[in-house]
């Protein structure tokens, strides 16, 4: 920061230096005394860099300081009050900081304020006085400052008052401290206090204009009154509290007002502890005195209310009102358009969005206490009242409340009336008989019924506008009398209608009775409920009831019946269907009850249908002995269920079983397999499989595979998955790629062919369930102990698991080829 010629401010940008390093290029030197120079020029440059921190460090708590104090003085902004010291330090040919001091000494006494200083700052100190400044004065501005920068938080007297306290108390002693505003007719009224209890301030809340009260003596002489002698104090003063020697010291200090008007608020300080007030510390209440004036200012409240447009008689009034009422004045523009409205009077049961009622609104503007009025249907009929001059009444609308802690949901209109030149407005809150006919009304609209009444003595009936509607009369009609009832109905529900209505004119039984009537909408499904009043002999004066229309649900309840017949017939479908392919898939693939011998293996059979659903699976399998002394082993799985994967499947079996056994290889046998599903009716049809032919003279099993899972190999305590050749899914392309593999096998060897039903669960990978199909089988060991039961129950989840068809195939540990079996 630096001064022009002129002495106006030219700012740099802070720059906040932690530490400064200067670095030079270092000379060789042939003398100890260049050393020393050196250094000396070093530790000069950071001294100097030093003190200019401080005078910045100084530089900013002052102008903080004053920044605080004027936006406590004017109501104003941080920023706002940082231009206007400016403006004034430019206008008076002055540094800011010059003017920052001056801002500060406004505030104190003259005998405290820094040299050059006045009230009313007309000139610049001497060069250098605001740094010779007493301690004392600097420690006061700072104190100020701080006061002046917290008291703009405040946004209420009573804040005010707390926030005085917190900050006096330290410097003071001050355990109390009061707010006192004056009235028209010559009176006190406290609008804020802290450090009192809420019983003391309401018995104190208003103080009547008599003599001897020292807060009317400050405001009337403008000067402050020191009450520092209890005793004497005593005589002369009406001292606040039920103990009066409660608090032994007290000072009352007016607020001061620009332009020489008569103050109207009074500062209220209060110790316990006895004595004089210090120099320092009237100085300090006195400059906080000041302070309070601009805060008061931006609350809109006194000091300075020249006149007030309702007087407190007129409030008075308003508090003795029952219900919802306010007195408003038209805040205008320029162009004499109404802006706003001020409150000027409020009953207690009136109550703003941010729960204040009475006269906590009293003064405020109505867009603060209801902001969601503007431009609103009510705020435009008040607007068309204040203009015409007659009453304006508003539609009724739903309020939420809180009563008791309870909620409370209430119906209202609001009512403006012009009165002089406001308005007079007032919350009408709907009798309870209105609501419950809206809310009856309501019922029978929500329900679709309407009630009915026919006095038999008299003769005469009424219905429900809904009634009517629910019967299809137009309502110009008169209501039918009870016996004719039965006429609306068709005719085969008519006699049981008037049948129910003998019984209850005749012995006074109530009846629950359905029919129908014909409308031009068509048919319509009706419940009448009836009931009687009868005189004390027991005979029927008067029926009461309703009448339901039930058309909806009726047509629901066929509807339902219709959906559930439909699903019950189709249920019965898919039974037969399934008990069907599963006659026909016992009948294609008939399961051994006991392991069989092939060539030379041990060959066992499992197969499981699905858990889930009603359909049978196309898994199949296939173990027989060819010409030659070989053996075939198949297992697949055609896509799909139903008697459609069953016939597919039977035509896969039984065209692989006689192609390989008329001298076709195992590829060759893929290919015709692929042709003939791509060539079937259902040409969408697609099938896994593994074919594997075993040489019992050179112990070689050959396979070949179809997009089918791996066979499974258990060998000396190994158990591994066979690397598989080339091939394709059956039925994905015309030009499918096989290739064959070969196996030797040793004695003791297992081999598992199966589906992929086995290893498959829902949210699991296939390479999961494969893993976990080598850890069940390697957990059961090798050779014959293994069970194909106890793996299955090992692999097989209890729920939801797919068809499963398992061959187990294991070489003898003596290698001794017993007599073919039986074929499967």
């Amino acid at each position: 920061m630096k001064t022009g010629s002129r002495g106006r401010v030219i700012e740099r940008p802070p720059v906040c230096h932690a530490h400064r390093v200067t670095s030079e290029r270092a000379h060789p030197v042939d003398h100890a005394g260049d050393d020393l120079v050196a250094l000396a020029r070093i530790v000069a440059r950071q001294r100097a860099e030093l003190e200019r921190l401080r005078d910045l460090a100084a530089t900013s708590a002052v102008v903080e300081r004053a920044k605080g104090v004027l936006m406590a003085v004017t109501g104003c902004t941080a920023e706002a009050a940082h231009e206007e010291l400016q403006r004034c330090a430019g206008d008076g040919n002055r540094t800011l900081v010059e003017q920052c001091w001056l801002t500060l000494g406004a505030l104190l006494p003259p005998n405290e304020r820094p040299p050059g200083t006045s009230a009313a700052p007309v000139g610049p100190p001497a060069a250098g006085s605001w740094n010779a400044a007493p301690t004392g004065t600097a420690d006061l501005a700072k104190t100020l400052g701080r006061i002046g920068r917290d008291l703009v938080r405040a946004d209420t007297p009573h804040e005010l008052a707390r926030c005085l306290l917190d900050h006096i108390a330290p410097e003071t002693d001050a355990d109390a401290v009061m707010l006192y505003e004056r009235l028209p007719e010559g009176g006190l009224e406290l609008i804020g206090h802290a450090g009192v209890d809420a019983t003391l301030a309401a018995q104190w809340r208003y103080v009547p204009p008599v003599r001897g009260v020292a807060a009317l003596d400050a405001l009337g002489s403008g000067e402050p009154r020191w009450l520092e002698d209890h005793s004497g104090d005593r005589d002369r003063y009406l001292l606040i509290g039920e103990s009066p020697e409660r608090w032994a010291s007290r000072a009352w200090l007016p607020v001061p007002v620009p332009d020489g008007e008569t103050a109207c608020v009074a500062l209220g300080v209060l110790r316990r502890r006895g004595g004089s007030f210090e120099p320092r510390e009237r100085d300090l209440l006195l400059a906080v005195a000041r302070l309070c004036a601009g805060r008061l200012r931006a609350f809109g409240l006194p000091p300075e209310r020249p006149g007030e447009a309702v007087s407190r008689t007129v409030q008075a009034v308003f508090d003795a009102l029952p219900g919802a009422a306010v007195l408003l004045t038209p805040l205008r523009a320029a162009s004499g358009e109404v802006e706003d409205y001020r409150i000027e009077a409020a009953t207690s049961e009136t109550v703003d969005v941010l729960g204040r009622s009475g006269r906590e609104m009293v003064g405020r503007q109505v867009l603060e206490c209801y902001p969601s009025v503007a431009g609103e249907a009510l705020w435009h009929g008040c607007l068309r009242a204040l203009e015409a001059g007659v009453p304006f009444e508003s539609e009724p609308f739903v309020y939420h409340e809180v009563a008791g802690e309870v909620p409370v949901t209430g119906t209202y209109s609001v009512r403006a009336a012009p009165l002089g030149e406001g308005l007079l407005v007032t919350w009408l809150r709907h009798e309870p008989a209105q609501r419950q006919a809206q809310r009856l009304a309501d019922v029978q609209r929500l329900g679709n019924l309407g009630w009915a009444n026919w006095n038999l003595v008299t003769r005469e009936s009424s219905w429900s506008e809904q009634a009517y509607a629910v019967l299809g009369r137009s309502a110009a009609e008169q209501p039918l009398a009870l016996e004719r009832l039965p006429d609306l109905a068709l005719p085969e529900d008519a006699g049981p209608l008037t049948h129910a209505i003998v019984e209850l004119t005749r012995h006074a039984r109530p009846f629950d009775v359905p029919f129908r009537i014909a409308t031009n909408g068509g048919v319509r499904h009706l419940r009448l409920v009836a009931e009687a009043v009868t005189a004390p002999d027991g005979t029927a004066v008067e029926v009461r009831g309703f009448v339901q229309d039930l058309t909806r649900q009726r047509s629901a309840e066929l509807a339902l019946v219709e959906s559930e017949r439909a699903m019950l017939l189709q249920r019965g479908i898919l039974q037969a269907e399934r008990a069907l392919a599963a006659r026909l898939q016992h009948a294609l693939l008939p399961l051994p009850s006991k392991p069989v011998r092939r060539a030379g293996l041990r060959v066992e059979v499992a197969y499981l249908p699905a858990q889930s659903g009603i359909h049978v699976g196309g898994d199949w399998f296939s173990a027989v002995e060819l010409p030659g002394d070989d053996a075939l082993f198949v297992v697949g799985d055609v896509a799909g269920h139903g008697v459609d994967a069953v016939a597919t499947m039977a035509q896969l079996r039984f065209t692989a079983k006689g192609m390989v056994s008329t001298g076709s290889s195992l590829t060759e046998a893929l290919a015709g397999l692929n042709y003939l599903l791509l060539h079937s009716p259902d040409s969408q049809a697609t099938a896994t499989m593994v074919l594997a032919r075993y040489h019992p003279g050179r112990r070689v099993l050959g396979w070949a595979q179809a997009g089918h899972l791996p066979p499974l190999l258990v060998r000396g305590g190994e158990v591994r998955c066979l690397d598989r050749p080339a091939g394709m899914l059956l039925g994905a392309t015309a030009a499918p790629l096989f290739e064959a593999a070969e196996l030797r096998l040793e004695p003791g060897d297992r081999l598992l062919l199966y589906t992929d039903g086995l290893v498959e669960r829902p949210g699991e990978s296939l390479d999961a369930g494969l893993d976990r199909l080598a850890e069940a089988v390697r957990a059961q060991g090798c050779g014959d102990c293994g069970s194909l039961d106890a793996l299955l129950t090992t692999m097989l989840a209890e729920e939801g698991r797919d068809d499963v068809c398992v061959v187990d195939i294991r070489m003898p540990l003596d290698d001794v080829t017993d007599a073919p079996g039986t074929d499967d």
